[in-house]
């Protein structure tokens, strides 16, 4: 199941982001007033190799039974509510993704956790 949902949240950042970085059609610019961005192709560079990177290494340590499984899962759900806030303190409520996505990070880090803990974690992290 963990697996699973990290693919799919790996799959709509990536998917989001090219659609971004294609210029996202129908997205309005003006909720990027007052923020770095006069466009979308940076956050969506982000999202998709970000967000879509780092789920995606957890979905792989995940179904390879890694021994960093949980470690990397637990990130991805950082990762995914960090990009989260971000996205609502730029361009504020604007939908009901976006809530969805928060829960969905709560359920991948709470699921994480049901997972072995990692031996060796201070070394996993410095190699």
């Amino acid at each position: 199941m963990l697996g699973g949902l990290l693919g799919f949240v790996c799959l709509n950042a990536v998917g989001g982001g090219i659609y971004g970085m294609a210029g996202a059609e129908g997205v309005p610019t003006a909720w990027l007033q007052g923020s770095f961005f006069t466009n979308y192709f940076i956050p969506s560079l982000i999202l998709c190799f970000g967000v879509g990177g780092v789920c995606g290494t957890a979905a792989w340590a995940v179904f390879a039974g890694a021994n960093s499984a949980r470690l990397w899962a637990l990130f991805a759900a950082a990762v995914l509510i960090g990009w989260i806030v971000a996205q609502v303190l730029i361009i504020g409520f604007v939908s009901g993704l976006q809530p969805a996505v928060a829960g969905t990070a709560l359920l991948i880090a709470a699921v994480a956790l049901t997972l072995p803990r990692t031996r060796n974690a201070a070394r996993l992290i410095r190699e």
